[in-house]
């Protein structure tokens, strides 16, 4: 048979990786499909169902023929729910020709790189990272420039080290408040801080704000979009309901940026995927307007497993974990394992952990190499507590046995 050779291949394509969250959350179902006892803390997707009003809306526009085209940047109603929502939680004022509705906050952040990027460009990402920013990066011509923080910072970027990181290339800064991976936020006081470096430097920001309604305790979300109509005009703030709403599924993501970018973007959008599905645009109307209720809801069930992880996580020796201020996610140290053997061999960094964890232990991890931050692991607390409890307790346990 005929085979290709590996030069059709683009070197965009072969310069970027696979996503490792989703490669590990589906090794994790892959496994349970196999009737193995795993319990997976890899993806960041909430296990609530999607609340029953969301869905009556998307079968609604279903069964009332609302399954065509629409504009490819989103329809009208479901712009002018966004408006009211930033308008509503952040004192934001935007137009239709400001937002550009897509398929999920990925493909959000996706076309503001196709739109903003120029080969060389360089975009300067503070680590912890999200896996996909530096490959999007990449594969828009542009260069990534990490930028190191730790827990010490509290995983967060200082004014001086991105000024620092600014050269004559710089571009864009991305932010992601509250955090995948760590559940940090950057205050307001942090962000205007940051702010007056992005001026001085005429760059611009992209506000990944997807887990914005996941704060816990005194911790309030502060868009550095609200600091000045100058940093609103250089923010592209990202979001979309897939994590608050438990919409993941549905795959709506929506921008606000300086009409334009919109523009701009929306001319890729509109040569690529076209409009988003068009059901989930009704859906995600409802979810913006009336379902404020069922947000409180599982966002109070997960401040209780994030308490009840990061003290049980704290409680083995050898684990450091910092308490994450949003989001679903843990990001403990594992640094005082590496170099340890277990029956699978010697853990040698974060990705040989998360791989003995798993085949030992049937736990679904993601290594911090894949945040660009090694030595770290990340566990999502977007699952029942039942399974937080065993698959702490199974984790302490294997630890015990490292030799």
């Amino acid at each position: 048979m005929y085979q290709l050779q590996p030069e059709v291949i683009s070197d965009r394509a072969t310069a970027v990786g696979d996503s490792i969250t989703l490669r590990i959350g589906a090794l994790a179902k892959q496994m349970k499909a196999e009737g193995k006892d795993v319990l997976s803390f890899s993806q960041g997707e909430p296990d609530f169902d999607t609340p029953e009003s969301i869905k009556s809306a998307g079968i609604e526009a279903i069964q009332q023929g609302k399954t065509k085209y629409t504009a490819a940047s989103g329809i009208p109603q479901l712009k002018q729910a966004i408006i009211t929502k930033l308008q509503r939680d952040q004192g934001l004022d935007y137009q239709e020709h400001n937002i550009v509705v897509s398929c999920g906050a990925k493909h959000s952040i996706f076309n503001a790189h196709m739109a903003l990027i120029n080969p060389g460009d360089e975009v300067i990402i503070p680590a912890p990272y999200w896996v996909s920013y530096p490959d999007q990066v990449l594969l828009a011509g542009g260069v990534p420039v990490i930028v190191n923080t730790s827990m010490a910072s509290g995983f967060k970027i200082s004014p001086e080290q991105l000024q620092q990181a600014v050269t004559q290339k710089s571009k864009i800064v991305i932010l992601c408040t509250p955090s995948n991976p760590t559940g940090m936020m950057y205050s307001e006081a942090e962000l205007r801080a940051l702010a007056e470096v992005i001026v001085q430097n005429n760059l611009v920001v992209y506000s990944d704000e997807i887990y914005e309604k996941l704060a816990y305790g005194n911790n309030r979300h502060f868009s550095i979009a609200q600091v000045s109509d100058e940093l609103k005009a250089r923010t592209i703030v990202i979001n979309g309901v897939s994590k608050a709403y438990a919409m993941t599924g549905w795959r709506i993501g929506y921008m606000a940026a300086a009409s334009g970018i919109a523009k701009a973007v929306n001319k890729i959008q509109a040569q690529s995927t076209s409009n988003p599905v068009t059901a989930s645009q009704w859906a995600s109307i409802e979810a913006l307007n009336n379902t404020e209720h069922q947000v409180q809801t599982m966002t109070a069930a997960f401040a209780q497993r994030r308490d009840f992880m990061v003290a049980a996580l704290n409680g083995i020796p050898g684990i450091e974990c910092l308490m994450p201020d949003g989001a679903f996610y843990a990001f403990p140290s594992i640094q005082s394992f590496l170099g340890k053997r277990s029956a699978s061999g010697k853990l040698l960094d974060s990705a040989s952990f998360c791989k003995n964890l798993l085949q030992e232990q049937n736990i679904a991890t993601v290594p911090g190499s894949g945040f660009g931050a090694e030595g770290f692991i990340r566990l999502s607390y977007s699952t029942s507590m039942a399974e937080i409890e065993e698959g702490i307790e199974r984790m302490g346990q294997w630890l015990k046995t490292l030799t």
